[in-house]
């Protein structure tokens, strides 16, 4: 079976979407969260948009304030806390899951990191749903840079971990988690192998596909 590095442990959703695929999960981080220590942004919101893991466990939020998350691995992070699952695990399927439990909009608190795509701020711009961000952590990259496992392949989750990985992988592969990810792995000279939405279901289609070549 061959082996796919990357920053998520074999029991997460993503390992699980890598062991469907018949791949083996290894886990390998070069980067880490760094908590911003900004202050919280608005007062009494109706409710916090949590766009992943990190941004759960570093923002201080009331306990019995209802959180939209991107999936799982967010809703466990959260702890034992009201959760909404988001339809699909990227910002889109929070923006639907957001309307359609608050149809009258409000105010809303969205916790993200520093390099965030910005989508739901984009879509949320001079709507009824007032989105305020709080960035609550950074990535940076991890000094001294863990030693390579045994693989024969990586994928990148973020822009910054492509940077990162793109002059350690040698000769194993590279695969991206979303555009983003991609496009920071052709700036460093080092073309993705594979570039895939970032979906679960689209990254077990690009595994699969990618097995036997």
């Amino acid at each position: 079976m061959k082996r796919l590095g990357l920053a998520r442990h074999p029991h997460e959703s993503l390992g699980r979407a890598v062991q469907r695929a018949h791949w083996e999960p290894v886990f390998w981080a070069v980067t880490e969260m760094r908590p911003t220590h900004q202050p919280m942004p608005v007062i009494n919101p109706l409710a916090a948009i949590v766009l992943s893991p990190a941004g759960a466990r570093m923002a201080q939020l009331p306990e019995d304030l209802l959180c939209f998350a991107t999936g799982e691995a967010t809703a466990k992070a959260l702890g034992p806390r009201p959760v909404i699952l988001s339809s699909e695990p990227r910002a889109e399927g929070l923006w639907e899951r957001l309307q359609a439990h608050f149809p009258q909009g409000g105010d809303f608190l969205l916790i993200r990191g520093e390099r965030s795509r910005g989508h739901l701020e984009a879509v949320a711009q001079g709507t009824a749903w007032r989105l305020h961000p709080w960035i609550t952590h950074q990535e940076a990259p991890l000094n001294p840079t863990p030693p390579r496992p045994a693989m024969d392949a990586v994928l990148a989750l973020s822009p910054l971990q492509a940077e990162v990985l793109a002059p350690l992988c040698g000769d194993v592969r590279r695969f991206a988690w979303g555009e983003r990810a991609g496009g920071a792995f052709e700036r460093m000279g080092a073309p993705a192998h594979g570039v895939c939405e970032s979906t679960v279901e689209a990254l077990e289609r690009m595994l699969e596909e990618s097995i036997h070549s």
